[in-house]
């Protein structure tokens, strides 16, 4: 159970941050066109990936 809670805790957390890497006022964000704008997105991919393994890990262990 503790593992859902921390997947559902990642995945807030994972949206939250893509929410505020959003453009707005039709500006851009400022890692867009820098070396660091690749990085963003493996860590935006991971993070999800994290979120989603912690929360099928917790329903296969809370289930059997």
């Amino acid at each position: 159970m503790n593992l859902m809670i921390i997947g559902v805790v990642v995945l807030a957390a994972t949206i939250a941050l893509l929410v505020a890497l959003l453009p707005r006022g039709g500006r851009t964000h400022r890692f867009v066109d820098t070396e660091f704008e690749p990085y963003v997105a493996v860590v935006l991919t991971a993070l999800v990936a994290l979120s989603f393994t912690l929360l099928l890990s917790g329903a296969l262990s809370y289930l059997g």
